[in-house]
């Protein structure tokens, strides 16, 4: 992913030049306070009511797992302040992006499988279990819901264990991949690591660019071409329409939406609030920092995300929920 001094490609294709544009206009959006919190007290018993109710959909972001040493992209850490991500027509249109994606991935990902569930994610994966729940989505890519013993959870934003070539839409699993990944590049990894590598919300790390130089790509095992992508949605890209389905079924039978450690900056997560609240549904935003939807939503509880669902889930067990 690169940095806003790396060089970007030209796009000629008037559609692709906007949809960057578009993209970068996401990036480059600043969520500021725009709504006065509820306050903490009021704020506790709304949220434990409304999971009292049961059928709550769950939405969560980056904030989620920034306790399992995973940045948040707007957060007062974020990795938005060390570089932005590559958009989609950024990865698609140049070779070079393409090859310094995956150096850099090919780091990330070892620090991602390294993350481990915090206890927010066991948390939202025991609501599930006790029946609560009417389902859980997140905008993450990083697995550690299901981690966590959560299941059926939908990944908003794709899948980090496959891989998908974008010129004959074959797909390999992301595992034989960096097998093939480390025997291209031996030592490589080794000769990079160090306790400063800091890991992005999306899977890379920053790398010097003498490093993405000398690094090996792979092509297609079915096709040969170098345009191989990881199954998640890129800035640019859009939700695959399966998983748009399958939000809207389980929005549809939820009867309330709390959003768990987002700014929902995005379309894709801020429509969930849309939807609800043209639903006439409750909604709650628990999160650490300011938010796109902080007018929009009935319970703005801004607080750290892990200390308040301690508190929620205490104050449901005592209820006996």
């Amino acid at each position: 992913m690169p940095s806003r001094s790396d060089p970007q490609p030209r796009f000629e294709d008037t559609r692709i030049s906007a949809a960057h544009r578009a993209a970068l206009r996401s990036l480059d959006r600043v969520v500021g306070e725009t709504a006065a919190p509820t306050p903490p007290g009021e704020a506790l018993a709304s949220t434990v009511d409304q999971l009292s109710s049961g059928e709550v959909l769950v939405l969560t972001g980056a904030g989620i797992s920034t306790d399992s040493g995973i940045p948040d992209y707007r957060g007062d850490h974020g990795s938005l302040r060390r570089s932005r991500p590559m958009t989609f027509q950024e990865f698609a249109a140049s070779p070079e992006a393409r090859k310094r994606y995956w150096a850099r991935g090919f780091v990330g990902a070892t620090r991602m499988r390294q993350a481990e569930p915090n206890l927010s994610h066991r948390i939202v994966a025991s609501w599930q279990q006790r029946g609560l729940l009417a389902g859980i989505v997140t905008q993450n890519v990083d697995g550690l819901h299901s981690a966590a013993g959560a299941t059926d959870v939908v990944a908003l934003h794709g899948d980090m264990s496959w891989v998908d070539c974008l010129a004959c839409g074959h797909r390999e699993a992301r595992t034989d991949f960096e097998v093939r990944l480390e025997a291209a590049n031996p030592g490589f990894r080794e000769s990079v690591m160090s306790e400063h590598l800091v890991v992005n919300a999306d899977g890379d790390v920053n790398l010097d660019q003498a490093d993405v130089d000398r690094f090996v790509i792979l092509h297609c095992l079915n096709c040969g071409s170098d345009r191989l992508k990881p199954s998640v949605v890129y800035f640019g890209e859009n939700v695959a329409a399966e998983t748009r389905e399958r939000t809207r079924d389980l929005a549809s039978h939820s009867r309330s939406l709390l959003v768990l450690g987002s700014s929902l900056a995005v379309m894709s997560g801020y429509r969930f609030v849309l939807d609800a609240e043209k639903a006439g549904k409750r909604t709650t935003v628990i999160n650490g920092g300011p938010g796109r939807a902080d007018t929009k939503v009935g319970v703005l509880w801004r607080t750290p995300l892990t200390p308040a669902l301690e508190e929620v889930d205490a104050a449901l067990r005592r209820a006996g929920v």
